[in-house]
């Protein structure tokens, strides 16, 4: 949803995933934002409480990309619903209202997207064995 807000702002030349991806970035810090306030710590900086070095955060942002590439080769409706369920953080019941589909019908594309990310996680990690980039 707030791509589809925001789609103004894209700039065509980019790339669509890093653009996504850094909205999805901004959405975290502002959640570990609020959640420091909810906690009573007061305002706090995302980016102090965000420090990591840099390696951690090389394999973060590896993870994280190919975290989207293997969602984005998941059919439409699941690609859709997994976003707006653990993207934009959606309840079941608010997804399916969003979609105008049935409370199950978000339950099944979830299982089905998940079991497919599964499925491709496991056939990567086999390949990378054999090719020796495994752990």
């Amino acid at each position: 949803m707030r791509a589809l807000e925001r789609s103004h702002q894209f700039q065509p030349g980019t790339k669509l995933d890093r653009w996504l991806f850094s909205i999805l970035n901004s959405i975290w810090k502002n959640e570990i934002r609020s959640q420091k306030i909810r906690q009573g710590a007061g305002f706090v900086d995302a980016e102090e409480v965000l420090k990591t070095d840099g390696a951690a955060q090389v394999e973060t942002n590896n993870l994280a990309r190919q975290v989207l590439e293997e969602v984005q080769t998941l059919p439409e409706v699941q690609r859709v619903t997994i976003f707006l369920v653990y993207a934009e953080g959606l309840t079941y019941m608010e997804a399916a209202e969003a979609l105008d589909v049935p409370i199950g019908t978000i339950m099944s594309r979830l299982a089905a997207g998940r079991a497919k990310l599964g499925q491709l996680n496991q056939d990567g990690s086999k390949a990378r064995q054999k090719t020796g980039q495994g752990k």
